[in-house]
């Protein structure tokens, strides 16, 4: 590796993995517009249990999102806050 700093190395690693750590961020988003569309499925079949329905498709909406969240935290530290930085 002629030319190539162990701090370059540990950067460009470090970007390759928040890129893929925000792939993460596919899952959730699927997930919540199929929660979407089997709710608004739901209320249009039964229109009376339309606060019920809402209520749960929104708490497993925010459950889904807490894997994006978390992917998005990792990729944020990977990129600005790089613990393996100081192990140079």
């Amino acid at each position: 590796m002629n030319g190539i700093s162990n701090e370059a190395l540990i950067l460009a690693c470090s970007a390759i993995g928040a890129g893929l750590a925000m792939i993460a961020g596919i899952g959730p988003g699927i997930g919540q517009g199929v929660a979407a569309g089997h709710g608004a499925s739901a209320v249009g079949r039964n229109p009376g249990a339309k606060s019920d329905i809402t209520s749960t498709m929104l708490l497993g909406q925010a459950v889904a999102e807490t894997t994006g969240l978390y992917s998005l935290v990792i990729a944020l530290i990977l990129l600005f806050a790089n613990p393996l930085l100081g192990k140079l």
